[in-house]
């Protein structure tokens, strides 16, 4: 019998909600037809917080999900989604600074990686588009329109998302100069 704890709970409602914003905000909030990813956000995030194979799972959900919504080849996202959530949740042990600037940051990366990945595999798959064109009018903008987002909701969010209150794998940076990691 499956049973739904409040991780798993947490993060189908934090996928949901995402889809959601994603298809009834994105549109509203589109500027020059760029919008952020929420559902990318949420991956990201539960992958920061909770580690690879939590990455990798929400990843794979998120990307079905962006998968329902587009109109061209059906696998794309879930596959880059995944790897890209499973790269994030590596970085899981390895965080090193504490608040939330080196996580969005590395929200920011990923978004990155996720949009050239996703170029590429839909390139790979037969799109005809102009790879260049395509990053700089739409990816771009995407990462750094999905990383302002990001830095509204992250603070929240990972808490939502956090199985523990505090996080175990975060070191403080020393407070002096010189000084080892607590």
């Amino acid at each position: 019998m499956l049973t739904l704890n409040n991780k798993v709970l947490a993060a189908i409602v934090a996928l949901l909600l995402a889809f959601l914003l994603q298809v009834a905000v994105g549109p509203s909030i589109a500027i020059m037809s760029v919008r952020p990813n929420f559902l990318l956000v949420v991956t990201i995030i539960m992958a920061l917080v909770n580690g690879p194979v939590e990455g990798t799972l929400v990843g794979f959900s998120a990307g079905i999900l962006l998968d329902l919504l587009g109109t061209g080849a059906f696998g794309p996202a879930a596959l880059v989604m995944c790897v890209v959530g499973y790269l994030a949740g590596v970085l899981h042990e390895r965080i090193f600074a504490q608040g939330w600037l080196l996580p969005v940051l590395v929200l920011a990366v990923s978004s990155f990686l996720y949009e050239l990945f996703y170029l590429v595999v839909i390139l790979l798959l037969g799109q005809r588009m102009s790879f260049f064109s395509a990053l700089f009018t739409k990816a771009i903008p995407t990462v750094l329109y999905t990383t302002l987002v990001a830095v509204v909701v992250f603070p929240a969010l990972s808490r939502l998302l956090r199985e523990k209150p505090m996080m175990t794998t975060v070191r403080h940076m020393p407070r002096g100069m010189g000084g080892k990691y607590e």
